[in-house]
């Protein structure tokens, strides 16, 4: 039923305007508890008004902007003069509440010509954007200058720089593009940068499973690396061990994603497998934690963190290309001298060193390597890449922790080698 052959259009917009002037009023009122209401612009009723003189003058001007820019034009002139007195009586020089006043004014326009989605999505951003002004504070306060600094970088590198590259073969003998190697790097940068950011500024004291599940997006081999050093400096013992099953979990889904934003087609495959694979490394890390709980140590937060290195240096950027590049040539000659089965057994050999350029070259590459291809060797690479971090994680952390360490990668490699055999068989 289309409410709208039923009730006028003008009745609808009225209400929405009313409702949405009031929540920015009250949200208003909400800041200012605790503030001389004789020294406030207004809240609640003010702001109503306000939307309200808008949807007036905006529909008695019949499709002629005249009146409403003339109220707009007076309601700006009002604000300005309560804005010099604040500044003169209270010393205050807070601009915002004359900014949603003017924001207020123009949503009747919005609900005259917008959708409703949009209207919506203006609201509510009006709403949160007011309410979180003590989250932005702290944020700034921990924000450095090379914070603003790197997300510059990252903008320019992927909306300026990333166009502006040719798609063409660098040559016949380096089979990838300039932008098809940045591009790459521009994805598994901004992945790890998310979060990087979110553990930086959302979790900076997070806990070991949160470390673990942050950090394996980030890199699930630095986490691991951070995690068993950790073990063995802090003994925490199997709560580390939880953790860095929860990280290697996490790179299952981390590829996932990648697949998807490269090659639906392959990310299609890999779905069911790679969800089975971080079912299992979920599974054991919720089985060590719960062997571990009665033994559990509260230890202080370490200054030592998985993320503490900022994905969008340059230097790991230039390294990231150079593997892309020098993975693409190896790929391309053992493809071409050894075929299908040479493309998967290589991906054991990349594996210990870093899956990330192998398996996006493998996700963009158009030599005619078949999908089936492509999928072994992703399932295989990280196979082999669990078997590092397993000679990783041993190495580095306490004899405790060594057993159950070597019993969880075993278990999480011998799933993966069982699901690499029935991706084999069924193809």
């Amino acid at each position: 039923m289309d409410i709208q052959n039923y009730i006028p259009a003008e009745i609808i917009n009225f209400f929405l305007v009313l409702v949405f002037s009031l929540l920015i009023g009250l949200g208003q009122r909400r800041l200012h508890l605790e503030d001389d209401e004789k020294q406030l612009f207004g809240t609640d009723r003010t702001f109503t008004f306000i939307g309200l003189l808008g949807y007036v003058l905006f529909l008695t001007g019949k499709g002629n902007f005249i009146p409403f820019l003339t109220g707009f034009v007076i309601i700006g002139i009002l604000l300005g003069i309560q804005y010099f007195l604040k500044i003169r009586m209270n010393k205050n020089f807070g601009l915002t509440t004359s900014i949603l006043a003017l924001l207020t004014y123009c949503l009747p326009v919005m609900i005259f010509t917008q959708p409703i989605w949009l209207v919506l999505s203006f609201v509510v951003s009006i709403l949160i954007l007011t309410e979180m002004k003590s989250l932005f504070i702290s944020l700034s306060k921990k924000a450095s200058e090379e914070e603003f600094i790197t997300l510059s970088k990252f903008i320019a590198f992927a909306g300026i720089i990333l166009p502006l590259l040719p798609s063409e073969n660098i040559s016949d003998i380096i089979p990838v593009s300039p932008y098809t190697i940045w591009l790459a790097i521009m994805v598994v940068s901004g992945i790890s940068y998310i979060s990087y950011l979110i553990k930086k500024f959302i979790f900076p004291d997070s806990g070991l499973m949160l470390t673990g599940l942050l950090g394996g997006i980030y890199s699930s081999t630095a986490t691991t690396v951070i995690l068993a050093r950790r073990e063995k400096k802090e003994g925490t013992g199997l709560q580390s061990v939880s953790a860095i099953m929860l990280a290697n979990g996490m790179m299952y889904l981390r590829v996932l994603v990648l697949a998807f934003l490269f090659n639906q087609s392959i990310g299609r495959m890999l779905t069911i497998p790679f969800l089975i694979m971080f079912g299992v490394a979920f599974g054991l890390s919720k089985f060590i934690a719960m062997k571990g709980k009665d033994n559990v140590v509260q230890t202080p937060v370490t200054t030592e963190k998985p993320t503490e290195k900022n994905p969008l240096e340059l230097r790991t950027a230039t390294i990231f290309g150079i593997l892309f590049v020098a993975f693409a040539l190896i790929t391309e000659n053992v493809m071409k001298h050894y075929g299908s089965s040479g493309v998967t057994g290589l991906a054991f050999v990349v594996g210990i060193f870093d899956v990330d350029p192998f398996l996006l070259y493998l996700l963009q590459q158009h030599s005619g390597i078949l999908n089936t291809t492509i999928l072994l060797a992703i399932i295989n690479a990280t196979n082999s890449n669990n078997l590092m971090k397993m000679v990783y994680a041993v190495s580095l952390s306490s004899n405790e922790s060594k057993k159950p360490l070597v019993l969880c990668f075993a278990s999480l490699v011998a799933a993966g080698l069982l699901v690499s055999l029935v991706v084999f068989l069924l193809n």
